[in-house]
């Protein structure tokens, strides 16, 4: 019965929370790493996803069953969080001023939304084929392996498929910056600080992972990838 007990408390449903938000930060750094490959070439890109859906493939399937279920988790005590902190104090404040938040923190909840639906979006576009915007999704390299690269390449041209993945990685940095120190806080490993928003690390993996996936489009739009 603890486990119960643990899950329907309200720092049972933290925990939770910062443990998989922690999982998906470890995913979307490997992923960035990843990505990072197409400025070294199609064949390395299009190697790298082959290594993915040939010899990993079961191994990656096994990390895709994780990774859902820590975004469903996720996605699941942010929701049972919010309404209980509503239910707490149903009648808002008249006047709220931040004192100690950032912008980070207070775009949490809308910000998540929009990164559930890239999330969705960018699954349907580049793993399983059913958005294919540049029509790209049946094309092979020169070694018949299925192109990434040149899907990459043909759907970040077009301007609107860059600029969603533009901003959605702006609202990524923003989650990550605020949610790599919640989540190392609530786990207890972040004291309290006379200096609230002095984040260093959160900062930097934030920065980096967002820089990361941000320069992907805009090398292509640059022709730096192409």
């Amino acid at each position: 019965m603890w486990l119960v007990q643990f899950y329907r408390s309200t720092i049972g449903k933290k925990i939770i929370m910062a443990v998989t938000g922690l999982i998906g930060i470890g995913f979307v750094i490997g992923h960035m790493a990843g990505n990072l490959q197409a400025f070294v070439g199609r064949d390395k890109l299009n190697a790298y996803g082959a290594l993915l859906h040939g010899p990993l493939g079961e191994l990656l399937w096994l990390v895709r069953l994780v990774l859902i279920v820590a975004v469903a988790l996720h996605v699941l005590m942010a929701y049972q969080l919010t309404m209980r902190a509503r239910a707490a104090r149903p009648i808002g404040y008249k006047q709220r001023m931040a004192q100690v938040s950032t912008w980070a923190s207070r775009t949490m909840r809308w910000g998540g939304v929009l990164l559930l639906l890239f999330i969705i979006l960018h699954i349907l576009h580049f793993t399983t084929g059913q958005v294919d915007p540049a029509g790209w999704r049946d094309q092979l390299d020169a070694a018949g392996r299925r192109d990434v690269y040149g899907n990459l390449v043909a759907s970040f041209r077009i301007w609107w498929v860059a600029a969603f993945y533009v901003v959605a990685m702006i609202f990524l940095g923003l989650h990550l910056y605020h949610g790599a120190w919640s989540s190392v806080r609530t786990l207890g490993y972040a004291k309290p600080s006379p200096r609230p928003l002095h984040r260093r690390i959160a900062l930097l993996v934030a920065v980096v992972v967002w820089l990361g996936f941000t320069l992907v489009p805009l090398g292509v739009l640059a022709g730096l990838i192409r």
